[in-house]
């Protein structure tokens, strides 16, 4: 499982594009343990953890990964109050899609999306990028996050790491703030893993 979870993260940091000549402050929504964030101090990275499970970021605390990073406690569907511009990216792995259950009363998950999403793009600075690992359980789900993400200013597209395989598939959703009219989408990142964008059918 830790392997599985740092080679996504690896994969992530490698869509996030970020600059190799200084190290980045970058917001790791749903921590959870902080093997990502391990994964972005190996890197050269500071990070900013957020996670709704006090239980986790114990664990994380224990493992001893918070020397180039902090965490904090909250539910990222009520948004999240950093000033704008603070970080230069976001990674996110394994936690985007319970944005979509309504396991909660009052929960709205579109809602919940689209809060998410607004207060991600507020504290991004001009151009940061968002790579956000999910898991999808239809295609109407990553429609409702597509829209959510799109109508809240932020361009991008989905990519789908190994789209043949039952097994390996991972999708991203590699996003930017670009603090303008963002109506591009479907474009894909480069990169040695084969990557399919935007593809709602085969899930």
């Amino acid at each position: 499982m830790i392997d599985i979870q740092s080679k996504m993260t690896e994969r992530a940091i490698e869509l996030m594009m970020l600059s190799d000549d200084e190290p980045s402050l970058v917001l790791d929504v749903g921590v959870g343990s902080g093997i990502s964030g391990g994964v972005l101090g190996d890197h050269g990275h500071f990070f900013v953890g957020l996670d709704i499970s006090s239980a986790m970021l114990n664990v994380a605390l224990e493992r001893e990964v918070d020397e180039s990073g902090d965490f904090l406690l909250g539910d990222m569907g009520q948004g999240f109050g950093f000033r704008p511009g603070t970080f230069d990216g976001c990674i996110s792995i394994s936690a985007l899609q319970w944005l979509c259950n309504s396991d909660v009363k009052g929960h709205e998950p579109y809602r919940r999306l689209r809060k998410f999403f607004q207060d991600l793009f507020n504290c991004l600075k001009k151009g940061g990028r968002a790579v956000l690992q999910f898991y999808p359980e239809s295609g109407e789900q990553v429609e409702m996050i597509t829209s959510a993400a799109m109508r809240s200013g932020f361009g991008g597209g989905l990519v789908v790491d190994f789209p043949r395989s039952s097994k390996a598939k991972k999708h991203f959703l590699v996003l930017y703030a670009a603090h303008e009219d963002c109506s591009e989408v479907g474009w894909v990142a480069e990169g040695p893993v084969p990557t399919r964008a935007l593809d709602y059918s085969n899930f």
